[in-house]
C-alpha cells in the first residue's frame, strides 16, 4: 500500500471560538457531535455566534486527512463535489496547491460549509450544511479514478448516503484497493449501526473509531472489548481512547500507543483526521503498527494546538523531525 484516494464532503470550515456553551443548549446540539442542518438553520446559528472570534479554512473530514497525508509526502487524491462558485474554485485550487490530485465534480447548489463551534475546553461541535457536497452520487464517480491507487479512505459521514458509500466501496474493491473508513461521529454511527456492520463485514479492511464511536458501533462499554469485536470484522482496527492513546489490533497483534502531550489544547477539530493521516502515511511507508500509531499521535497532537487544521512550517518541521526519530525506532511514548 503506497497511495491513498479519499472521498468525502468537500466543505469550507467556519471555526468559531465560544466563550460559553449557550449556543449548544439553545439549539439542542450534543457537545462533540455532528449535526446535518439546512442552510436556514446554519445561518441562524451563525448569526447567534456572530460576535465570537472566527476564521475560515478548508474542511471536511476526509479532506483534512488527505491534505495532511499529502504534506507528509504520500501520493494522494480526493473525490468530492462543490458548487459553481468562488468557494468551489478556491477549494479545488487549494487541493492542487497542497499536492492532492483533485477529482472535483460541480453542482448547481452552493458549496457546502461546516460551522465548527469550539468550546473553551477545545471540544468541537459541528453544524454542517452539505450543499453541493450532498449532491455527490454514485453515478458521478467513474471507476477509472481508482486506477493507480492502493487504498480508498472514506469519512464515516458519507454513510448517511447508503447507495453512494456501498457503490464506491464495491467499485474500489473490484479494482483491488483496500478500503479504510473513519466512523466520524457517534451519533451518525448510532443512526446507521446495522448498515455500518454490513459494510464493514463485506468491504472494510481498516477501521478508525474513537471511544464513543466504537461504543456506539459495538455496544461494548470497554474499548478493549470494542476493539476485539471490530477486529473480527476487518483486517486492522484502531480505537482511539482520548488522553490514554489508542488501541490497535491486526490479527493476533495488539498494541497500545500513548499520546503526544500537546503544548496547549486549543481546538480538537481535525484531531481524528490528522491521526488517520499520520497512521496511514506511515502504513504506506511500510512501518510497523507501533510506528504508525506513534506518527498518528504526533500529527493529532500538533493539530489540537491550533484553531482549525492549518498550521505553519515550524509545526510541520516539528512533525517531520519527530517522525524521523520514530522511523529510526526511537519511540517517543
Amino acid at each position: 500500500m503506497k497511495s491513498v484516494i479519499g472521498i468525502g464532503n468537500a466543505l469550507t470550515d467556519m471555526l468559531v471560538n465560544l466563550s460559553n456553551d449557550e449556543v449548544l443548549a439553545r439549539y439542542s446540539l450534543a457537545k462533540g457531535s455532528m449535526s446535518l442542518v439546512d442552510g436556514e438553520l446554519q445561518n441562524e446559528i451563525s448569526k447567534f455566534v456572530a460576535g465570537c472570534p472566527h476564521s475560515l479554512s478548508l474542511g471536511g473530514s476526509a479532506g483534512n486527512t488527505i491534505r495532511a497525508m499529502a504534506r507528509l509526502g504520500t501520493r494522494v487524491g480526493f473525490i468530492g463535489k462543490v458548487g459553481e462558485d468562488g468557494t468551489g474554485e478556491f477549494y479545488e485550487q487549494a487541493l492542487r496547491n497542497t499536492g492532492v490530485e483533485p477529482f472535483i465534480l460541480r453542482s448547481e447548489q452552493r458549496s457546502g460549509k461546516c460551522v465548527s463551534l469550539v468550546s473553551k475546553d477545545g471540544e468541537r461541535t459541528l453544524v454542517t450544511h452539505l450543499g453541493a457536497a450532498a449532491d455527490l452520487h454514485s453515478s458521478d464517480i467513474d471507476a477509472s479514478v481508482f486506477e493507480g491507487y492502493d487504498c480508498l479512505y472514506i469519512e464515516g459521514y458519507l454513510v448517511q448516503d447508503h447507495d453512494l458509500i456501498r457503490s464506491v466501496m464495491r467499485s474500489a474493491k473490484a479494482h483491488g484497493l483496500k478500503v479504510a473508513i473513519d466512523l466520524a461521529s457517534f451519533n451518525v454511527v448510532e443512526e446507521n449501526r446495522d448498515f455500518l456492520n454490513e459494510l464493514v463485514e463485506e468491504y472494510v479492511d481498516i477501521l478508525f473509531a474513537n471511544e464513543d464511536e466504537a461504543r456506539a458501533f459495538t455496544l461494548e462499554e470497554e474499548p478493549v472489548n470494542a476493539l476485539q469485536q471490530i477486529s473480527r470484522k476487518c483486517e486492522l482496527a484502531i480505537v482511539k481512547i482520548g488522553t490514554r492513546g489508542a488501541l490497535i489490533k491486526r490479527g493476533d497483534e495488539v498494541i497500545h500507543v500513548g499520546i503526544m502531550a500537546a503544548a496547549k489544547r486549543v481546538d480538537t477539530t481535525g484531531a481524528g483526521d490528522f491521526y488517520a493521516a499520520g497512521f496511514l502515511s506511515a502504513l504506506c511507508e511500510g512501518l510497523d503498527l507501533r510506528a504508525c500509531g506513534t506518527i498518528g499521535a504526533i500529527a493529532a497532537g500538533k493539530v489540537i494546538e491550533v484553531v482549525g487544521t492549518t498550521f505553519g512550517e515550524e509545526a510541520w518541521q516539528d512533525i517531520f523531525n519527530l517522525r524521523e526519530r520514530v522511523r529510526n525506532e526511537r519511540y517517543l511514548f
